[in-house]
Order: structure tokens, then C-alpha cells, then sequence
């Protein structure tokens, strides 16, 4: 009898009822999200562009903090009284006043006078720019350095002089007086100031001796002829300012000159190569190949002609930026800060929500996908979720399930039926191995076909003396130890591409080459008892470390044919072999006692993989039970 067909509008229609409700969620979800994506990327670039400005404003300031040290005290010694007079004329005067000016001016290197005679001092921090400590060797003590050249009254010469200084002022070491090498008035800082009365700007430059970008401020003083003041602002100050301020993770920051070339830029390794190039020229192009950077020149075509944001691509992806000009000062007249970022820095939270939403409108049609199917099952009594059941009872699922209620009696008995079988395969992998199971059906066995003959390969194992230590322990020390035992036999086994068959008492029954076909089966085989053999001497070493006994185990190996599948009664199979093979390789472990060995094997085994192992030959051998004698081999060692 031909079972029922299902009514042939059963199917269609529940392929009608899930695109419907999945129409109709798209059909509602897609615009919201859609909408909500468009203004929250339109947020993310009004918040970057709100970022960007912010970070402008605060870099104008911090420049304007930079500058707002060092004018007043160029200023003030151009018309301090103290400056007037070349030194060492009012020496403790001019050093007190610069000395005061720098200890609360973390932004500069140092501050100077020039005289026309070429005099000249100057006092450095060396806790600003730690790099003259290492050059001029000074003293952990010392907080500031003094350099005065002066003509000596002896012989006229220009003699220069560093003496190192306290945060108190005293002198604390000083170096050996030198010829001055260094005249002031050939200086641009001292030319300039002295080509007009306000406060002139020399720079960025790289210093001769610390190598720090700096800008100079110079001016001249007021009522002496030839005396002009100086203060070296440390740039790097503001790159470190434009590193540390990021605007998102991969924004850059940098300020372009007024012919558009590179001065500082927020990347620590850029600068590096600036400092060199500006080392070696005044001036660095922005398209100098030692600091190319693909950001920098595209973001320099596309700045506008006035302080705003702007938007470009970089090899395709597009960028945010924003310029504003440094106009506080008219030193920097002409200097434009430049912020950059790609915008995905920005809309990286917006897009997280566009596929969180998308994730929850996946969630939503998954609901409506199932809530179509329920209804379509009890419309047209489906049998969908007992055919999961089943597929997942082929998989060793067996996790609790409902049993399924329909209006018919038959699908019901069936659920119930389905039900019984889960809990009885659940109680039966208790006591099989269920890899074995699951090996059988991986190897597309078939457990009521019987059995088929086929090449083999047999291990039987056997501790020593284990009646002995199952006398001298009670039962549970001996059920402990063995388990540990065969789960180190068992891994060793399944390693090697092997399934242990059967565990007889304290023995191992094992083969290769079924259920899974294994092609190597014999080396296999002959690895899994090296390896097993070696770590039952750690085995054994821990056994004996804790006061239990050794399980001295001996192997026999033998390939050949044999019947392999499953047999037994019609209600009661067991998959195991059969045949000379079994029984040779069973023999071979019990020989293991007359020779004195660990692992024996036979010649069918050895011709198998000869080549790959070493073998002792230790001739032939009657085996109990059978009347052809076998050649023994010791398995020794790989090769």
C-alpha cells in the first residue's frame, strides 16, 4: 500500500503564508531602518564637524599659549635697563631676569640677548627640552644652563663660558672656558629684529644643537644700539598637543605654511623625518618624497579658500577635514591648520546600529518565518517538526523535545512513538560506545546487513599480572585506575585513526581500517603502540609516584582478513571480527611472555609497513590452538 500524498495545496501554501509575513516585516522594517541610518550618518558628520571645529579652536589657543609666553618676555627684555650693556656688565641682574622668565615658560628652549659687539648670553631649560642635558653633560642638580660670550679684558678675544644652575639660581657646576665659535649677529634672528622695531619671527627651523623644531621671536632694544632680545619656542609641543587630541583613532593633524608647505604634523614618525629634511633646507615641500603622504596631498587640493570643512577621498575612501587659519598673530599669518579623518571613523557607530537593526529585523522575519510555519502547520497538519526530531535523532541529539499535538490521532501516535525511540537510543548509548556508532554511519554501515569480509588490521592488549593487583585492591581502587587507563588507551587509539572495539576485562580489543576505511591501517596501527607504549611509562611513573601499581601492558598486532560488521541475534547484533586474524593477533599478545617483549607482531603486519618501522626478528612460533607456526617480529621503534 502506497502511502497518502499530502494535499497538493498543503505546500504552497505555507510557501505563500512565510513570503507574506516576510513581505510585510521588509515592507515595514527596511524604511525605518533605512531612515534612521540616513540621520544618524548625517549626526556622526555634524558631530565629527562639531570635533574637528572644537579641535581647531583649542590648537589656535594652544598656539596662542605657546606665543603668549614668549612675546612678553621678548618684549620685556628689549626695553629692561638690565639688557642695555653687553656682559659680564650686570651679569647677576641679566641672568635673574631670563632665569624668572623661563622657569614659568614649559614652551621654550631658551632665552637670549645679542649685543653688537658679538656678546651674547643665554640661559636654556633643561627640563624643557631634556636633549642639553644630554648634550652639554650637565649635572642631575641642574635645572637651567648659562652661556655667556664676552670679550676678555686681556687680550680682546671672545671667550664662551656654560655654567649650570639650580631651580635656585646658584651655580652649581660649569664647564672650561672656550673661543666662542658662535656670533649672534650673523644670525637671521638678530638681522631681522634689527631691520625693524616690532617683534619679528624667524622659522620652524631645526637647532644646531639640540635638533628640536623651534620658531624664534626676536626684537631689538629699545635704546641700545645693537642689543637684541630672543626666545626659541619648541614646536614640538604643538605635535604632541595635535597626537594627543585626536579627533577619532585614525584622524591626522598638521599646519601648512603659506605656500602650503608642511611645518608641524600630529604623527611622532613624520615628524622624525621632517626634523631631518628641515636639518638639511629651510624649507620642506609638502610633496617632498621623504614625507609623502597620500592625506596631506589630497587634503591640500581640496582646501577651501576660507576656514571651514571640506570633504575629499583618499584612494577612494572619503575623508572629513577641516581648515582654519592661524590669524591671532601676525607671525603665523598665512599658517592653516589642517584636521583630517576618514569619515568612517565617525559613522563606525552609526553603520554598528545599521547592522544591529538589521540584526533585529533578521530576528523579527526569523519570528515571522516560524510564526508563518505554525500557522501553516495547523492549517495544513505538517509534519516538519517530527521530521526534525528524527534528523536530530539521527545526529545523537537528544535533547528533550514536546511531544507534537495535532488534531489527528495518528500524528500523534507517531510523535509519542518518536518520543519512545529518543529515550530508548539515549539509554542505550550508555552502555555503546557512541563514537562506534557514529563511525558505522559515517563509514555508511549498515548493522542488519551482517558482516562482509575485508582487510584488517587487530590489536589486543593485556596488563600483566592483573589478577594479582585486583586481589591486592579493593574493587573501586581497581574500576578508578582502569578508567584512567583505558581513557589513555582510548585517546591513543582514536589518535591513530583506530576504534577500539571491545574492553575485555583489563584487555583492549582494537582495529584499524573498519568501520572507516583507513588505508595505512597497519602503520597506523604500529604508531598507535609505540605511542602508547611510551605513554604508559608516564603512566606507570605516576602510578608508581602515588603508591599504585604499574599496568604493565603487551601488544599484539596482525593484519589480514577477516569478517567485520555486525552479528549476533536478531534482536541483539554486536559490530566486532572475526576470523584466523583475531585470533593470531590475540595469541601474539600472550607470546609476549616467552620472549620477554612489549610489542609482537607477525610477518603479515611487517610486510605492510616495513619500510617505516624497525623490526626484530625473532623467528618462528607455534601458537596455542593452531596448527601453522607464525613468524614473530618485536615492533622496535619507528625508523
Amino acid at each position: 500500500m502506497h502511502p497518502q500524498k499530502p494535499a497538493s495545496w498543503a505546500g504552497p501554501l505555507k510557501l505563500h503564508l512565510s513570503l507574506l509575513i516576510i513581505l510585510l516585516l521588509l515592507g515595514v522594517a527596511l524604511p525605518l531602518i533605512w531612515m534612521a541610518h540616513q540621520r544618524g550618518e548625517a549626526a556622526a558628520e555634524t558631530a565629527a564637524d562639531e570635533k574637528m571645529q572644537l579641535l581647531s579652536e583649542r590648537t589656535t589657543d594652544r598656539f596662542r599659549i605657546v606665543f603668549g609666553d614668549a612675546v612678553p618676555l621678548v618684549s620685556m627684555a628689549a626695553i629692561s635697563d638690565a639688557f642695555a650693556t653687553p656682559p659680564p656688565a650686570d651679569l647677576p641682574a641679566k641672568t635673574r631676569l631670563l632665569l624668572e622668565g623661563l622657569a614659568g615658560s614649559p614652551n621654550l628652549d631658551g632665552l637670549y640677548v645679542g649685543y653688537g659687539d658679538g656678546s651674547f648670553i643665554h640661559v636654556v631649560s633643561l627640563d624643557n627640552d631634556k636633549t642639553w642635558r644630554k648634550v652639554l653633560g650637565a649635572p642631575a642638580e641642574a635645572t637651567f644652563a648659562l652661556r655667556v660670550i664676552a670679550r676678555e679684558p686681556a687680550n680682546g678675544n671672545m671667550s664662551s663660558v656654560w655654567r649650570f644652575l639650580g631651580r635656585d639660581g646658584r651655580v652649581v657646576a660649569a664647564l672650561a672656558p672656550t673661543e666662542a665659535s658662535y656670533d649672534p649677529r650673523t644670525r637671521p634672528w638678530y638681522q631681522r629684529a634689527l631691520a625693524t622695531p616690532d617683534i619679528s619671527s624667524v622659522g620652524p627651523y631645526v637647532t644646531a644643537t639640540t635638533r628640536a623644531l623651534a620658531l624664534t621671536l626676536s626684537q631689538r632694544h629699545h635704546d641700545a644700539n645693537g642689543a637684541v632680545a630672543g626666545a626659541d619656542i619648541l614646536l614640538a609641543t604643538i605635535g604632541h598637543f595635535l597626537d594627543s587630541e585626536k579627533v577619532s583613532p585614525r584622524a591626522t593633524s598638521f599646519i601648512l605654511d603659506d605656500t602650503r608647505d608642511l611645518l608641524i604634523h600630529s604623527d611622532p614618525n613624520l615628524m622624525e623625518k621632517l626634523l631631518l629634511l628641515r636639518g638639511r633646507k629651510t624649507r620642506v615641500s609638502a610633496d617632498d618624497p621623504n614625507i609623502s603622504d597620500a592625506t596631506i596631498a589630497a587634503a591640500r587640493s581640496a582646501l577651501p579658500a576660507a576656514e571651514g570643512s571640506f570633504v575629499f577621498e583618499v584612494a577612494g575612501e572619503p575623508y572629513l577635514g577641516q581648515a582654519a587659519p592661524i590669524t591671532f598673530s601676525p607671525l603665523l599669518a598665512g599658517n592653516t591648520l589642517v584636521i583630517t579623518a576618514p569619515l568612517s571613523d565617525f559613522t563606525a557607530a552609526n553603520e554598528e546600529l545599521l547592522r544591529r537593526a538589521l540584526v533585529v529585523s533578521g530576528l523579527l522575519l526569523a519570528i515571522g518565518i516560524i510564526a508563518a510555519i505554525l500557522i501553516a502547520r495547523l492549517i495544513t497538519r505538517s509534519l516538519s517538526s517530527l521530521t526534525e526530531d528524527a534528523m536530530r535523532l539521527s545526529d545523537f541529539e537528544f535533547g528533550k523535545a514536546a511531544p507534537e499535538s495535532t488534531y489527528i490521532r495518528e500524528i500523534n501516535s507517531l510523535s509519542a512513538a518518536i518520543a519512545a525511540a529518543r529515550d530508548a537510543i539515549r539509554s542505550f548509548a550508555l552502555y555503546v560506545p557512541r563514537e562506534l556508532v557514529r563511525k558505522i554511519v559515517t563509514s555508511r554501515g549498515d548493522s542488519q546487513s551482517g558482516a562482509a569480509r575485508q582487510e584488517v588490521t587487530v590489536m589486543f592488549t593485556d596488563i600483566r599480572d592483573f589478577t594479582t593487583i585486583s586481589e591486592r585492591h579493593s574493587p573501586e581502587e581497581v574500576v578508578a585506575m582502569l578508567s584512567t587507563y583505558f581513557e589513555l588507551m582510548n585517546k591513543g587509539v582514536e589518535r591513530h585513526k583506530g576504534a577500539i572495539i571491545q574492553f575485555l576485562g583489563d584487555s583492549v580489543f582494537a582495529m584499524w581500517n573498519a568501520p572507516v576505511p583507513d588505508p595505512d591501517h597497519a602503520g597506523n596501527a604500529c604508531r598507535c603502540a609505540l605511542d602508547l607504549a611510551a605513554a604508559l611509562i608516564q603512566f606507570n611513573a605516576g602510578q608508581r609516584a602515588e603508591g599504585r601499581p604499574e599496568f604493565v601492558t603487551r601488544f599484539g598486532l596482525h593484519s589480514g582478513a577477516a569478517v567485520v560488521g555486525s552479528v549476533g541475534a536478531e534482536r541483539r547484533l554486536v559490530y566486532t571480527a572475526m576470523g584466523d586474524t583475531v585470533n593470531v593477533a590475540s595469541r601474539l599478545e600472550g607470546i609476549n611472555k616467552e620472549f620477554g617483549t612489549t610489542i609482537m607482531t607477525s610477518r603479515a603486519l611487517k610486510d605492510r609497513c616495513e619500510g617505516n618501522f624497525i623490526f626484530r626478528r625473532l623467528g618462528f612460533h607455534q601458537a596455542k590452538g593452531r596448527a601453522e607456526k607464525v613468524e614473530l617480529f618485536e615492533l622496535v621503534s619507528r625508523r
